[in-house]
């Protein structure tokens, strides 16, 4: 599989190489130049919307700022190219950080309303600063001197195709590291992902700005390329043609990010010759209706099944056999593409792709190491010391969280000694999870201290307090469904990379060292929980109690002094019951500190040191298990009736 890619590689790159040689026509390589351009954009551009999830339509106009910086550092200013282009790196991606600022706020659709007055700002300031930018005449920028000799277009094309490898490069193997997995776990869960030790507010700014860099160092090129500039360049339609690139190549590849470019690129071309557009239509109506046949004659599909692509394919051909000046329409076609694009192809062409080859051929799946090759699960990770078994180590009092007029928790204390199983118990909406939720910084409590191995955490963050040793399961699961085990578990080991990004994007040998330690001490922590041989089955596609074991192994990761287990025993069957048990008590050997709630009394009494029930939001007992047992109150608050005794 490796070398069928590198020989492919090599294939294609040395036919790039050669293309000038073998077609010398000065707009077909024009064309393969701002292929290139968009392609180093869309790489940028796909760590937002492909791995952050978040959709931008702001990034016409950091094109449009890349573009300008270069172009003024380079005509106005009168500076070299070699510092030109870093220049407009520079200043897109400090835009990138001030984009990053509404993304902390907001997601979603009112996230691509703000990217998308940030692009028409954008273009409204180049068009009237025309003190900087000569407003709507436009920046004349002429290509770079390289030796004492100005470049031609053929070398321009061979600097951006260096310049493309080089950006793809980089954007491999960053988003193939932890930085990668940050991204893709912020995707999955934010809340999951703070919960890591990986900070949403860092992840986030780190992406737009990385981002805006691709999209500045993409803008650079694009002004000396057209050697002409101007704001109408950068408009909204540009914006769109960019989201369909992402969409229409596939997310998350780079390969995506190519074809997606080379679409767009040759697309209003296409349509500026209605004939060649009317012959393409027919061609692609004839495969799709080869696709058809083949689905109805050689598996189950119906036609019903296949009415509505066949609907719209129809629709289409006739839209395209009707109208006369079709690139008057352009809009609407980008539109029509993005929607059948989104319902049909959700993962892009790449990934069709990929899913089709699947079909027809086994998946390849790389072997990890296992714990018989690298030790034994008596060393799977270690626990800080925070104080000898018994002593205090979490203590919250006074703990009031306060919803409007509703108080989900009133004056509710709690202490959890080290080395020792905490339960926590209360019939459904006692506030459980709402304690679970302050303890790690979900909540800010209303009222209330909150101190950790004799340190105060109240006010924290979740990232912060994750990193000093509380980690926690959800009660509904918060997996990052598209990554797999090992992934997953890898996301909780973040804070063990000590690296810099010229270790990641070079693969210095202190990277490779700390990504084989990861690996092994997840594909470890796997074994342990009973997930040996799923380390490559993604998360969203195990059963649901094996959702739960990943998620303590996960959490695990943190190498945490208290670990928090929120019905941890929730879709696990009966029979797996005692090894549930097992598997908590062996993690108190480890010197661990758990908080349990559970609904299963049988595993919180069989296991549990001591156990603190919660009645609306109040505290009304606690003790050991034999004394939480026959609590008239307890009784009372599971059973109902009348209570003997007044509320803690």
């Amino acid at each position: 599989m490796k070398i069928t890619r590198l020989v492919f590689s090599g294939l294609l790159l040395l036919g790039l190489a050669l293309f000038p040689l073998l077609l010398p026509n000065p707009y077909y390589i024009h064309l393969l130049v701002v292929i290139g351009i968009y392609a180093i954009l869309l790489f940028g551009l796909d760590i937002v919307v492909g791995y952050t999830g978040e959709i931008s339509l702001g990034h016409a106009g950091l094109f449009g700022i890349g573009a300008y910086t270069a172009g003024i550092v380079f005509t106005t200013v009168g500076a070299p190219f070699w510092l030109a282009l870093p220049a407009a790196i520079a200043v897109t991606a400090a835009f990138g950080a001030v984009l990053a600022m509404p993304a902390l706020r907001v997601t979603g659709p009112y996230l691509a309303m703000v990217t998308l007055a940030f692009g028409t700002i954008v273009q409204i300031l180049i068009n009237e600063m025309d003190f900087l930018t000569r407003g709507p005449q436009g920046l004349q920028v002429l290509k770079p001197m390289l030796l004492e000799h100005r470049m031609t277009v053929v070398d321009f094309y061979y600097f951006t195709l260096a310049s493309v490898l080089l950006a793809l490069l980089v954007v491999h193997h960053t988003l193939k590291s932890y930085i990668g997995r940050s991204f893709e776990a912020l995707r999955g869960s934010p809340v999951a992902c703070d919960c890591m030790g990986v900070s949403v507010y860092r992840s986030k700014v780190l992406a737009f700005v990385m981002s805006a860099g691709f999209a500045g160092l993409a803008g650079g090129l694009y002004a000396f390329s057209e050697e002409y500039i101007a704001p109408s360049s950068f408009n909204f339609e540009l914006a769109i043609l960019f989201l369909l690139a992402v969409t229409l190549g596939g997310r998350k590849t780079r390969s995506g990010s190519v074809l997606g470019a080379a679409i767009v690129v040759l697309l209003p071309n296409l349509l500026s010759d209605i004939d060649l557009f009317r012959q393409l239509t027919v061609l692609i109506a004839c495969l799709v209706a080869i696709g058809a046949g083949y689905a109805v004659l050689r598996t189950r599909t119906t036609l019903r099944q296949l009415t509505v692509p066949l609907v719209a394919l129809a629709v289409f051909v006739i839209f395209a056999f009707t109208l006369e000046d079709i690139a008057e329409h352009r809009l609407s076609i980008f539109g029509l593409l993005i929607l059948g694009v989104v319902y049909y192809l959700p993962d892009g062409i790449v990934g069709y792709l990929r899913a089709l080859v699947k079909r027809f051929r086994p998946q390849w799946v790389p072997a990890h190491e296992t714990i018989a090759e690298h030790g034994d699960a008596a060393n799977v990770w270690s626990a800080p010391s925070c104080g000898a078994g018994g002593e205090p180590l979490l203590e919250a009092s006074g703990i009031v969280m306060q919803f409007g007029g509703l108080k989900a928790l009133n004056e509710v204390d709690l202490q959890v000694a080290a080395g020792r199983i905490h339960g926590l118990i209360g019939p459904n909406g006692s506030g459980k999870s709402t304690m679970m939720n302050v303890l790690t910084g979900i909540y800010t409590p209303t009222q209330g201290d909150i101190s950790f191995a004799g340190q105060s955490i109240g006010g924290c963050t979740s990232s912060h307090i994750a990193l000093r040793g509380v980690a926690r399961t959800f009660q509904n699961v918060q997996l990052f469904g598209e990554m797999t085990a090992i992934e997953n578990v890898m996301v909780g080991l973040t804070h063990t990379y000590e690296l810099t990004l010229i270790d990641v994007v070079l693969r210095t040998g202190r990277y490779r060292r700390q990504e084989h330690e990861a690996r092994v001490s997840a594909a470890n922590l796997l074994d342990f929980v009973g997930l040996g041989d799923m380390h490559n089955e993604e998360a969203r596609h195990l059963p649901y109690g094996k959702q739960r074991l990943l998620e303590i192994a996960r959490a695990l990761a943190l190498s945490p002094s208290l670990l928090l287990l929120d019905e941890p025993a929730a879709g696990i069957p009966p029979a797996d019951l005692p090894e549930l048990t097992a598997m908590i008590r062996k993690i108190r050997e480890h010197g661990i500190a758990v908080v349990l709630i559970e609904h299963h009394m049988d595993l919180v009494m069989g296991v549990c040191d001591r156990i603190s029930v919660l009645d609306f939001g109040q505290k009304i007992a606690e003790g050991a298990a034999g004394e939480i047992q026959s609590d008239p109150r307890v009784i009372a608050a599971y059973l109902g009736g009348e209570a003997t005794a007044q509320p803690a």
